[in-house]
């Protein structure tokens, strides 16, 4: 009941924020309007967001910028109005939040506006944290390979509804993953999980975990293939947490993508393509306190 209290005080937070994106935001004033001292306002924010206070702020101030950024407006009119002094200024942070320049985000950016945060949705998805707007990618061709899994496992539609395969025999003791880097030898690292089922099959799972395939890369038969066709991804990253809960991060963000993300935006997902999971190095527990992956999904404007 008192984390429901504090996710509702937070959420007129949250909503004040949005309707003053473009104003002074004073902290103190949102911890009163919170009923909390600052100190504790700023350590139950973050806990409840996966954000500081102003770290928060900075992201929607630049997401919202970036939105009439693709819709014409000049860049330092935009940096004026959402309070950079300078037009480097703004380039700066945005650089600092997204780790490319605006002229570069923009063409990977959703058409439509910033989706407002529903802190009690979320927390029921146990994402441990908000999840921000994706990047919108369009990918060429690529090919990977990797080993195949089936389970008995009903009403699949995404590939979500996995994680009963990490229990499988070497993916939990990571043996098959060694197995493909030291066979495949990638030039990229990162892995592919991808349900290969096709939409007619009710009653059983088939799944993929893979790494890239080079060109030059010789492969043995008991390897699986897969040529992913070119196309246009949403690009989400689940909230950092720790490794405790990351399994449930990552299906907490599939939840919100299908069920809040998806319903409000102008895309719908391309069933002719397949989603996929991507863990990289940043979901490497013992290099990182938290860590994250991605989440791709195909897209094409809605119809």
């Amino acid at each position: 009941m008192i984390l429901i209290q504090q996710l509702r005080l937070l959420q007129q937070v949250i909503d004040y924020i949005e309707e003053h994106i473009k104003d002074e935001i004073v902290p103190e004033n949102l911890a009163t309007m919170a009923g909390y001292s600052p100190y504790h306002f700023y350590r139950v924010f973050q806990k409840l967001t996966g954000y500081t206070l102003m770290d928060y702020v900075v992201k929607r101030r630049l997401q919202y910028a970036l939105h009439e950024l693709i819709n014409g407006k000049k860049v330092i009119q935009i940096a004026m109005d959402y309070g950079f002094e300078t037009h480097a200024g703004f380039t700066k942070a945005f650089k600092k939040c997204f780790g490319s320049p605006p002229s570069l985000y923009k063409i990977h950016c959703p058409k439509s506006l910033p989706q407002k945060s529903d802190l009690i949705s979320i927390h029921q998805k146990n994402t441990g944290g908000l999840v921000m707007q994706p990047m919108i990618v369009k990918r060429r061709s690529f090919t990977v390979a990797g080993k195949t899994f089936e389970i008995n496992m009903g009403n699949v539609a995404y590939t979500r509804d996995a994680p009963a395969i990490w229990d499988q025999e070497g993916l939990a003791d990571g043996s098959i993953e060694r197995f493909l880097y030291q066979s495949l030898a990638p030039k990229k690292h990162g892995e592919y999980c991808i349900n290969l089922s096709p939409s007619s099959t009710e009653d059983k799972f088939i799944y993929l975990f893979a790494v890239e395939l080079d060109d030059d890369t010789s492969l043995s038969d008991d390897l699986t293939t897969l040529k992913i066709p070119t196309a246009t991804y949403a690009v989400f990253r689940t909230p950092l947490v720790a490794v405790e809960k990351f399994a449930s991060a990552i299906k907490g963000t599939w939840k919100y993508i299908l069920e809040d993300w998806f319903p409000q935006s102008s895309y719908e997902v391309d069933e002719e393509v397949y989603d996929f999971e991507y863990y990289d190095e940043h979901c490497h527990h013992w290099d990182y306190e938290k860590i994250y992956m991605e989440i791709h999904i195909p897209i094409k404007e809605r119809g």
